[in-house]
């Protein structure tokens, strides 16, 4: 017993040993850290208690036959999935019974956001589709002849082509970055550069609104024209873009948005020397409650007016990707009233 108990203890999974007398001979310490101490020498219908688990293990004692089933056991934090296998042993006594834990929590999770990415992506279409087809049955039926009606459907009909276009960009522009993700970026860039261009072709859009856009470089040291990065040019020109582009639309309110930058000699999360591009707006501000779930896919904090200037409800979430591929930081600061700071964090060569 002592040398099963030493090879159980080296199996990277909760382990149990149930004997033909029902009990449960030895536990490896993962195992115990579940169930408790002091587990040997109980009845495994005290331990496992679960019916499904239950059910396996007693047609593995009595029939010999391996069993595997799914079990969730709640914890402090969160509920963990495991998945049961229960396989006949022999041992001195008789027949037995080996349990083993294989927690699947992750790919449950994987499995779910896939299906939740799924259901998303055909919400999202299902409008500006539908839209489209009853407007073109219209065109071809009671407004065929009707020139004011089809100049205004048609109108509508662009915009809600131009939506679905640009969901399936940022859904594209999503998968590039995802099969991008454990590849650096090498290339050497001019970040002050970089960030005046993909301010530049906004400043019409903020104009419409009455919004004034500043480059704000005092942050870099006096005298510092330009900055070099390794990052993917494209990519982080997407990552500024959309922060500007978010900060107009939903934080100008006929007021100022400042794009600053400054140096880290130290960044306090990274722990490294960073250089920080910050967006910041003065609009109504974002409740706190909020904040955790920006970059989640698809997420809005006010989706009827998001869909009104045009938004997918994808662009943080490519923020953050594009951030993790560049190993850098998204930070989020808002106050209700106030306005919002969105900056992004980037390591020195």
């Amino acid at each position: 017993m002592e040398m099963m108990k030493s090879v159980l203890a080296k199996v990277p999974m909760p382990v149990l040993l149930i004997g033909p007398g029902e009990r449960i001979l030895t536990a490896n310490q993962l195992a115990s850290e579940i169930f408790g101490p002091d587990i040997e020498g109980r009845h495994y219908m005290t331990i496992l208690r679960q019916p499904a688990v239950l059910e396996a293990v007693e047609r593995t004692l009595r029939s010999g036959v391996q069993s595997v089933t799914r079990i969730i056991l709640s914890g402090i934090s969160r509920d963990t999935v495991y998945r049961a296998h229960s396989a006949p042993v022999l041992l001195d006594q008789g027949g037995g019974a080996l349990v083993s834990l294989e927690d699947i929590t992750d790919l449950e999770q994987a499995i779910q956001s896939r299906r939740d990415f799924v259901a998303n992506v055909s919400h999202e279409l299902r409008t500006p589709l539908t839209a489209l087809l009853g407007f073109i049955q219209t065109l071809t039926g009671a407004a065929r002849d009707d020139a004011v009606a089809r100049n205004r459907f048609l109108g509508i009909m662009e915009r809600e082509a131009e939506r679905m276009n640009r969901l399936v960009g940022d859904l594209l522009s999503l998968s590039r970055v995802e099969a991008e993700a454990r590849v650096r970026p090498t290339e050497r860039i001019d970040l002050v550069a970089l960030v005046r261009s993909a301010v530049d072709p906004l400043r019409s859009l903020a104009s419409e609104q009455g919004v004034e856009i500043t480059v704000e470089t005092d942050g870099l040291g006096l005298g510092v024209e330009e900055l070099i990065v390794h990052a993917d040019p494209d990519q982080l020109t997407q990552v500024v873009t959309n922060l500007v582009e978010n900060a107009v639309k939903y934080g100008g309110n006929g007021k100022g948005v400042q794009v600053a930058l400054w140096l880290n000699p130290r960044d306090p999360d990274m722990r490294v020397p960073a250089v920080t591009v910050a967006v910041t707006d003065h609009g109504d501000g974002i409740d706190p409650l909020h904040l955790p779930r920006l970059t989640e896919r698809f997420y809005r904090v006010d989706s009827h007016r998001s869909r009104e200037k045009g938004g997918t409800g994808l662009g943080l979430a490519i923020v953050k990707h594009i951030m993790n591929r560049h190993r850098g930081m998204l930070r989020i600061k808002s106050d209700r009233g106030v306005g919002s700071c969105f900056s992004i964090s980037l390591r020195l060569p």
